[in-house]
């Protein structure tokens, strides 16, 4: 599988900080784990994934991700609550219609393991 990347644009706004996502699940193991409400997760309501004109491939492909997620792992969010790493996750719960979501959460943000990037920069 390729490197999955959490990206968060940078204050100047001319690229992005970059966390692997692999990294972010090794230093959250040692975090505790809280059901946090899935409609508190502002995520939810947003253009998450930044496609500007989805095709249905495109859509079926994410429907996918949905369905086969393995929803054992609880997902990981910034302090100031967004999600790091976890969203197919989240999506699969607001299909189920559960009211909360497994979570750890960062009480420090670790630093980015690439800073202002373009997104086609990274591996």
């Amino acid at each position: 599988m390729r490197t999955q990347f959490h990206f968060w644009p940078t204050a100047e706004g001319k690229g992005y900080d970059a966390w692997d996502v692999a990294r972010l699940i090794e230093l959250s193991l040692n975090l505790p784990v809280h059901d946090v409400p899935v409609d508190a997760l502002t995520e939810v309501d947003t253009n998450y994934w930044s496609e500007p004109d989805p095709t249905v491939r495109w859509v079926v492909g994410h429907a996918r991700l949905i369905r086969d997620v393995d929803t054992g792992y609880p997902i990981i969010l910034r302090p100031d609550g967004c999600v790091m790493d976890g969203m197919h996750r989240v999506c699969r719960a607001l299909l189920e219609d559960r009211p909360t979501i497994a979570a750890r959460r960062f009480t420090v943000l670790p630093e980015p393991d690439h800073r202002n990037v373009a997104l086609t920069d990274l591996p």
